[in-house]
């Protein structure tokens, strides 16, 4: 219910939001399931659940500290819904090779999508930048890190 009302408002309120409202309950839940883990044995059939839960507790618990994690995997969905449509088109890419490369280049239009960046004006800067760029600096080129040092952007448009 929190995550529905403050699923339009902007990262930094969100996150706000999630430290005073989720972050309580997060911690009950945490608690809660560490005390029941300790009332059960080994072979209890609700402990494997328990457990897988509390070894990914970080993963699970890493929204509570960024304002633009989604709690659900919808939006990842939908950006795939697309794909997934046109799976017997892919049946045809030519070679195992062929699929490798259109799901690699569909991973990175959709990366760029998500992060609202026209995927053609990243990949044209980013081919053109690459070879000059030092292995440190790679990570800059990344579509949340990206910023474009041409009027690509505006020329893809």
């Amino acid at each position: 219910d929190i995550e529905r009302e403050i699923n339009s408002l902007a990262a930094d309120e969100r996150l706000e939001r999630r430290r005073k409202d989720s972050l309580p309950l997060i911690t009950e839940l945490e608690e809660w399931l560490r005390a029941e883990r300790a009332k059960l044995s080994r072979s209890s059939p609700v402990a494997e659940p328990i457990d897988y839960m509390l070894k990914r507790w970080d993963g699970f618990a890493s929204f509570l500290g960024d304002g633009r994690i989604c709690l659900t995997n919808n939006a990842a969905e939908r950006a795939l819904r697309g794909f997934a449509l046109g799976r017997k088109s892919w049946l045809f890419a030519g070679s195992d090779r062929g699929a490798d490369r259109a799901a690699f280049m569909a991973t990175l239009i959709m990366s760029a999508k998500l992060n609202d960046i026209d995927p053609q004006a990243w990949l044209a800067d980013v081919l053109a930048r690459i070879a000059d760029t030092p292995i440190t600096s790679l990570e800059d080129l990344l579509p949340w890190n990206w910023q474009t040092t041409t009027p690509l952007q505006d020329q893809a448009a």
